[in-house]
């Protein structure tokens, strides 16, 4: 069976530090709600903010990956 999962890319230190920042914002503002709408609270753009450091994370894996292959 094919895995269609993609596995999630090891992070630099910057990019852990990015991420670790976007998910401090995203529990600062769930804090903040005031839940009298509802307690909805629109994350979806630092959730891409995440999502956009992991493909990046996953590409840069992948230039050394091809950089270390042409080395051989």
């Amino acid at each position: 069976m094919a895995r269609t999962e993609e596995r999630e890319p090891k992070l630099t230190a910057g990019e852990k530090t990015k991420v670790a920042w976007l998910v401090l914002r995203m529990a600062k503002r769930g804090l903040a709600d005031d839940r009298v709408r509802g307690g909805v609270v629109d994350q979806g753009d630092l959730e891409r903010k995440v999502e956009k450091v992991i493909e990046g994370a996953r590409k840069r894996e992948e230039r050394e990956a091809k950089a270390a292959r042409k080395k051989k």
